[in-house]
């Protein structure tokens, strides 16, 4: 593939970068965090007027019908202002209902998703964390016409203000563990679901959803019954693909407060960026950014053509993963004290950095995935 953008992603580049430096400053993010809230609902509405929501979605539904390389160029502008939201969650949620739903709930809920009225959300992971379909044990049991599911998601990202979560739950038993797997639509104000919001050094806002012997009606499977695995890991290798981006933001932004600083601070008469330690530090970052970036790019390409893209979505989510948080923790190594301070911008980055490396597969996951991959 060619690495370079084409025109049309690079005025999407330069649109978001714009847009972000005027709309969502750090004193935004920094006051969303604190207050405990996941995001502005004036710039959520903003966003969803320029598009962004729909970016990957037929136009049939309101969308762009957009690669995903267009997605990846847009999060990486998004992880470069550290955008605040449920941008990602509602991306991943709406993948199951555009690829397993019917007609009916496509024109239902993905326009909604389009406009921001609809706010989606993956409800996979349990006790242990994992991402495997091993690690599930939530059960749904048939009754009548409906299902009764029961049981405890854990680290649901954003749920506290999802209005739809896609609930994976154990329908049947097989011996293969991604067997007998189904999805089920599950509104936020459904009786028996209960939100409770876990705190977080990232300040992320994952959430503990409890489902308490609720009961859906039949329609509100996604996709077929027992065998929604396929549809789950199309949704999942898209959000690796979309953290993975942000995180190149992130490193971007860390790399461009780390050199300014370099040029700026004077120590032993001269600026600390011409010590050669500190110009081998900033070269690594740069070589480091420009190859996960190129990882991230080459995973969203395979995505948006069909191509299996097991081997390349998982280099790209564990090299971002590493190499984000390697490149803000050398960021706070030669900002020295000041960039340890809540007050640095770096700081945000950081912790975004390091949540991002556990979202959506961490890296003794990805590295499974990639040694599959090679036949072992």
């Amino acid at each position: 593939m060619d690495f370079e953008l084409n025109e049309e992603q690079k005025i999407l580049q330069r649109s978001a970068a714009d847009f972000l430096r005027r709309a969502c400053p750090k004193e935004l993010v920094r006051r969303l965090a604190e207050k405990g809230e996941t995001y502005s609902p004036e710039l959520w509405r903003k966003m969803a007027e320029l598009g962004w929501m729909g970016l990957h979605l037929p136009e049939a539904y309101g969308g762009t019908d957009w690669s995903f390389v267009h997605m990846a160029v847009l999060l990486e502008e998004m992880g470069y202002n550290i955008c605040p939201g449920p941008f990602i969650s509602s991306l991943v949620g709406s993948i199951p209902v555009l690829r397993a739903g019917t007609e009916a709930r496509k024109q239902e809920i993905l326009p909604k998703a389009v406009s921001g009225e609809c706010i989606l959300t993956l409800a996979l992971t349990e006790a242990d964390g994992g991402y495997e379909p091993s690690s599930l044990k939530v059960e749904a049991v048939r009754e009548g016409d409906g299902w009764v599911i029961d049981g405890v998601k854990l680290f649901v990202p954003d749920a506290g203000v999802a209005d739809l979560l896609l609930c994976v739950a154990r329908t049947g038993k097989a011996s293969a563990p991604e067997a007998g797997l189904t999805l089920f639509l599950v509104a936020r104000a459904h009786p028996g679901v209960t939100v409770t919001p876990l705190k977080t050094i990232s300040k992320d806002h994952p959430c503990e959803v409890a489902f308490d012997k609720v009961r859906v009606a039949g329609d509100s499977v996604i996709g077929p019954v027992d065998r929604a695995w396929p549809i789950v890991k199309a949704a999942l290798d898209r959000a690796a693909v979309a953290v993975a981006a942000e995180t190149v933001g992130a490193m971007r932004a860390a790399l461009d407060l780390t050199l300014a600083y370099a040029k700026e601070r004077v120590q032993f008469g001269r600026p600390i960026g011409s010590f050669q330690a500190i110009q081998h530090y900033l070269a690594d970052m740069w070589v480091e950014l420009l190859g996960t970036r190129n990882l991230v790019l080459q995973a969203a390409w395979k995505l948006s053509t069909g191509e299996p893209a097991d081997k390349e979505v998982s280099m790209a989510k564990v090299r971002a993963a590493e190499m984000g948080r390697k490149a803000t923790t050398v960021g706070h190594r030669i900002f020295a004290g000041i960039g340890f301070t809540m007050e640095h911008d770096l700081h945000l980055y950081h912790r975004r950095t390091v949540a991002g490396s556990l979202a959506f597969g961490d890296a003794d996951f990805h590295y499974e995935r990639v040694a599959r991959s090679l036949g072992l």
